[in-house]
């Protein structure tokens, strides 16, 4: 099989369904951690499975430069390689390939860039990012986008799209992996028109589920709000919608009241390595001095091993002692926060409460 949507329950506008994938189901709305270099960084997959990450995402251009993607499919898959044997997404690349600047020569063919790690020269062609995530053999690849930074000119981001229509045709042609699923990518930076455009191109390519492309590459929040208002409403119904790049707590929230299935974002490891957890009220910085005698949880009432068993005061010690310890348990509360809060809002959506559920959560979420 590749990919079944179902859509169980609507409330408002946010979503509850269920993804089947080869590697099993997923109960959406969904946040996926990152494993760019097939792991998520502190997190044995047990940690993960004990966090409930139900998918993760791994990365086609970190995993093409090292280890390499023929040596990932000699190893069984990148699920046999790294010991997680639930679902996997993989990104295309197109995202670290364009950020690449001045590494990077792009044309109608492909970009040729050059390695971040050692100055080699690469050619990624749509047909070679297909070639790459087949051999990962995930359950969810993505087409190779052209992902426009912010700001940008119209002209530009109207080109950018274009070439991501054209590229997904070619993705499409390459992709015959039967038991991995193709997603395509909307482009449009924050042209209405062009978001539309993307869109009605890209479905009628029947793919079988979306990414939204080229947001929380640093636009405000309200902006990107105002795009998913105007974008969701014409997406197809009865197939996922993937929000990229985005995983801070009220993004996520106000992007499953808009209709979104689908999140990822590095954003609560990297935090956490830095000492920042998240709380109902917003986000915690442990490393400070103010918590130096403070024995209470990270968050009263957390299930997470860090939380059930660790103070404030503890994981501050060791994150100024430099033990590698602190930014495990950081990592492990981060990732249970998010995965939780997407279990909370599945749960209002399928009684119907919702509304309420995002009330509440704004009256105390801090920003």
């Amino acid at each position: 099989m590749t990919l079944k949507y179902i859509l169980q329950k609507q409330d408002g506008l946010a979503r509850a369904g269920l993804l089947e994938t080869t590697h099993g189901q997923i109960q959406t709305p969904i946040f996926m951690p990152v494993g760019t270099q097939a792991t998520v960084k502190a997190m044995t997959p047990r940690e993960l499975d004990e966090a409930n990450a139900q998918i993760i995402l791994s990365n086609t251009y970190h995993l093409y430069l090292r280890p390499g993607h023929d040596l990932v499919k000699e190893a069984g898959g990148l699920h046999e390689f790294m010991q997680w044997h639930k679902p996997i997404l993989t990104d295309s690349g197109g995202f670290q390939v364009f950020s690449l600047a001045g590494l990077r020569d792009i044309s109608e063919d492909g970009v040729v860039f050059r390695s971040h790690i050692d100055g080699s020269k690469h050619f990624f062609t749509p047909e070679k990012v297909m070639e790459i995530e087949q051999a990962l053999g995930s359950d969810i690849a993505m087409v190779f986008d052209v992902c426009s930074p912010y700001p940008a000119e119209r002209s530009q981001i109207k080109a950018a799209l274009e070439k991501t229509t054209r590229w997904a045709k070619r993705c499409k042609a390459a992709h015959k992996r039967a038991d991995q699923a193709l997603f395509g990518i909307v482009q449009g930076g924050l042209y209405n028109d062009l978001r539309r455009k993307s869109a009605e191109e890209l479905i009628d390519l029947d793919f079988p589920g979306y990414g939204i492309g080229g947001l929380s590459v640093g636009e405000p929040k309200p902006l990107m709000y105002e795009c998913l208002d105007e974008l969701l409403p014409i997406m197809p119904k009865d197939k996922p919608r993937y929000l990229m790049g985005v995983g801070s707590p009220d993004c996520l929230v106000e992007g499953v009241a808009r209709g979104i299935d689908m999140f990822d974002c590095v954003l609560p490891t990297r935090i956490a390595r830095n000492g920042t957890v998240f709380t109902s009220y917003g986000k915690l910085v442990v490393r400070n001095a103010e918590y130096a005698r403070d024995f209470r949880p990270i968050e009263a009432g957390c299930g997470c091993y860090t939380c059930q068993n660790f103070s404030r005061a503890y994981i501050r010690h060791l994150i100024k002692a430099d033990e590698i310890l602190g930014l495990r348990l950081t990592t492990i509360h981060n990732l249970y926060f998010l995965l939780h809060l997407m279990q909370e809002m599945r749960e209002h959506i399928l009684a119907g409460t919702f509304d309420r559920f995002y009330q509440e959560f704004f009256a105390k979420w801090q920003d």
